[in-house]
């Protein structure tokens, strides 16, 4: 194994590991706050359900990157002999990128998604609201996503 071939596993096993684990910090986040908001309101479960599940989809872009890098890898006959110092470097850099994205963007995209239950909880009418400016940290995990994509060899 060469070093640009160790490099680019490294990015991809840390990319995998910061964007799921921001998913699960997220959702748990999210999941705490529902249980407290429903001690209030019970009827807001289903909207609140929808909420939580917002941070996840960090840690599915995380995933899917994952199988993009490592697929391309897996095309290459003799990846060892194929990939470039560059190429190694960039798919390492593309991974960390999309996992401290998807680390930060799903903690604060929970954060978000947490007021706007609570809220919910004290009687105020802002699911679609709050549903809005939960896309906006979701850009940013978007973003990496498709940079991640284009710096595959």
């Amino acid at each position: 194994m060469t070093t640009p071939l160790i490099l680019a596993y490294v990015g991809m096993a840390v990319m995998l590991t910061l964007s799921c684990t921001g998913s699960a910090i997220g959702v748990t986040m999210g999941g705490n706050t529902t249980i407290a908001a429903l001690k209030k309101k019970p009827e807001i479960f289903g909207k609140s359900m929808l909420l939580c599940v917002l941070p996840s989809t960090q840690g599915l872009y995380g995933f899917a990157a994952f199988f993009l890098m490592l697929s391309s890898l897996g095309g290459m006959e003799d990846a060892s002999q194929v990939l470039t110092m560059n190429q190694g470097l960039a798919m390492c850099a593309a991974g960390l990128a999309l996992g401290f994205v998807g680390l930060w963007s799903a903690i604060k995209q929970a954060s978000l998604v947490c007021n706007g239950i609570n809220e919910m909880s004290n009687g105020n009418d802002v699911f679609s609201k709050t549903m809005i400016l939960a896309v906006f940290p979701e850009l940013y995990a978007i973003l990496s996503f498709a940079c991640a994509f284009l710096a595959l060899p």
